[in-house]
């Protein structure tokens, strides 16, 4: 099995942590209706079309206090047991002010963690604003935790690609060019070469946030195939063709992060296009504002494409492990030349 080294594919991924537009997002309704998810609706059925418009959850036990500095609208809120059991000791009237104030605020979505049965006083003022009241039986921390992946995955800024995405060695490889040169016949040869197909022809990507253990956040690009596409693969002449059937399941790879891009060029005789003879120079292809190394390939009969781009993989992973192969062999020859010039 050729895969291997890179990354995962999705391992330390999270959406750019924005906000979206006011008439941008996902409503409440959606986040209900997910059943993997456990969320209840418990109250506030008529606000089910608010928007949720970043991915971020905010935990505001504050506010029940009358503190609504920082509390945003357009975020889902927690109250865990603590905040619950507060509530409780409050008496009657000013539990009621307190509920009145916090639902007052109109928050797209309220969320009660632990399996805790919400107070009637916030019940009674989440339907008055018609705040949608959801309750679960996970607790506070796991909550939130679901709460951030799913919308991560629904609030990414997205753009669709004509292209092919492979994973080759553990990398994100997408393949463009003009229709007809010849991206699924290299895909599929890389297939059959142990690497792993993402996505034929359309290729959804998105910018999330990469979080290294080693390092800052960073913005990243994420390929997947569209899903009526998804493990298919057209050849010329054969038609379509299921990959995960012909090669089982180790042969698809459902995301990963896009790395490297690269460009097949047709090259006919008598036409040559001007390359990069050293390889020393970088380019990049900008993917929704992300920067992603870029390559390009001369295709030409009889030339073994698949065989290069694995080259290609390997090059841009012995350049992310800090070596420049390139630039060692032009650093080397200035170093041996340098004498001839005194």
């Amino acid at each position: 099995m050729a895969e291997q080294g890179g990354h995962p594919p999705s391992e330390g991924l999270q959406a750019a942590d924005s906000v979206l537009g006011e008439d941008e997002g996902v409503t409440v309704q959606e986040l209900v209706e997910d059943e993997t998810l456990g969320f209840a609706l418990h109250a506030g059925k008529r606000g089910l079309n608010r928007l949720i418009r970043n991915a971020r959850v905010q935990k505001s036990g504050l506010a029940l206090v009358g503190h609504f500095h920082g509390l945003e609208s357009w975020r889902v809120q927690i109250l865990g047991a603590t905040e619950v059991s507060f509530l409780e000791t409050l008496p009657a009237e000013a539990r009621r002010r307190a509920c009145e104030g916090f639902a007052g605020l109109r928050p797209c979505a309220v969320i009660v963690t632990r399996g805790v049965e919400p107070p009637p006083e916030l019940v009674v003022a989440c339907e008055a604003t018609d705040t949608p009241l959801l309750v679960t039986d996970l607790k506070s921390s796991t909550s939130i935790n679901v709460v951030h992946a799913w919308l991560d995955e629904k609030l990414a800024p997205r753009t669709r690609i004509h292209g092919v995405l492979v994973s080759i060695f553990g990398l994100g490889v997408l393949l463009l060019g003009r229709s007809g040169i010849g991206k699924s016949e290299c895909a599929l040869d890389l297939v059959m070469r142990g690497h792993r197909l993402v996505a034929d022809d359309v290729v959804e990507c998105a910018v999330v946030r990469f979080q290294s253990p080693h390092g800052p956040p960073r913005r990243v690009v994420v390929g997947s195939p569209a899903p009526l596409l998804e493990h298919h693969i057209e050849i010329r002449g054969l038609g379509i063709l299921n990959v995960k059937d012909l090669f089982g399941v180790t042969s698809v790879c459902d995301r990963i992060q896009l790395d490297l891009v690269i460009k097949l060029e047709g090259v006919t005789e008598g036409h040559q296009l001007d390359f990069d003879r050293l390889g020393v120079d970088e380019h990049f292809h900008e993917v929704l504002g992300v920067k992603i190394a870029e390559v390009t390939i001369p295709v030409r009969a009889g030339r073994d494409v698949a065989a290069i781009l694995q080259i290609a993989a390997r090059n841009e992973l012995l350049k992310r492990a800090g070596h420049h192969g390139a630039k060692a062999f032009r650093d080397r020859l200035e170093q041996a030349l340098l004498p001839s010039h005194k």
